[in-house]
C-alpha cells in the first residue's frame, strides 16, 4: 500500500522557539491519523 502522506525530518521555528524538532512519520492509504498531545506541542504546527 502506498503512502499518502510522508514527512521527513520536519523542523520549525519561529525565531529562537522550536515548534517542531526533527519529526518523521508516514501515513499509508486509507489510514486514518490523529496527533495527540498537550496545548503548545506543534500539532497544528506539523499540519
Amino acid at each position: 500500500m502506498q503512502n499518502a502522506i510522508e514527512v521527513s525530518k520536519l523542523q520549525k521555528k519561529y525565531g529562537e522557539m522550536t515548534a517542531v524538532n526533527n519529526i518523521s512519520f508516514f501515513v499509508k492509504q486509507g489510514e486514518l491519523f490523529a496527533f495527540i498531545g498537550e496545548n503548545g506541542a506543534g500539532k497544528s504546527t506539523t499540519i
